[in-house]
């Protein structure tokens, strides 16, 4: 087709009388020339380009407008798995409280059970230690007697000046000294 418009266009080119071309107005056979090859250029672009184009510009939008669907879905399905996660935190949290203070009572109880057997066994030390003070006390006081006897035997002796030699009158003797000593007053 381009071919005939061009076949024509020189025909008319040389068919036509040689005349300066006013600067103006442009040679009428370009100027048809020029529009039907402005009419080609439209039909094909109309016929085949844009039609393409077309195709593209609306795959492009629908996988933008895709892409931002399913951005919107997996922001949405964030949030979510984010509030879930908060949610368990709180949880783990307020679990985690519950366990220290159950953990801090148990281990007041343990103290106080502990504080308890102790004073128990310091009684029962104390006690067996007084048990033991007063048998070794008794024992003593024996010995001391029979030593403070023997010794007040022997020295009333000397000052009596005579030996008191017998068992029943020392031994009447010294009952008689330790028991004078127990009716005194501590004071003297």
């Amino acid at each position: 087709m381009l071919t005939t418009v061009a076949y024509v266009a020189t025909r008319l080119a040389e068919e036509a009388p040689e005349q300066e071309p006013n600067p103006i107005f442009p040679v009428w056979q370009e100027l048809i020339i020029g529009t039907i090859a402005f009419a080609v250029l439209c039909f094909v672009l109309l016929k085949f380009a844009f039609p393409r184009m077309e195709a593209m510009y609306q795959a492009r939008v629908e996988a933008i407008e895709g892409g931002l669907r399913r951005a919107e879905e997996r922001q949405a399905e964030a949030n979510a798995l984010y509030e879930r996660y908060q949610e368990q935190l709180n949880e783990l949290r307020s679990e985690a409280s519950r366990i220290r203070q159950e953990a801090a009572a148990e281990a007041e109880a343990i103290r106080q059970e502990i504080l308890a057997k102790a004073r128990e066994e310091s009684e029962r030390i104390i006690a067996a230690g007084r048990e033991q003070l007063a048998a070794e006390r008794q024992t003593i006081i024996r010995e001391l007697r029979g030593t403070v006897g023997t010794l007040a035997v022997e020295l009333a002796g000397r000052i009596v000046g005579e030996a008191l030699e017998d068992e029943a009158r020392r031994r009447g003797t010294v009952d008689r000294f330790l028991a004078e000593l127990d009716a005194a007053p501590a004071g003297r």
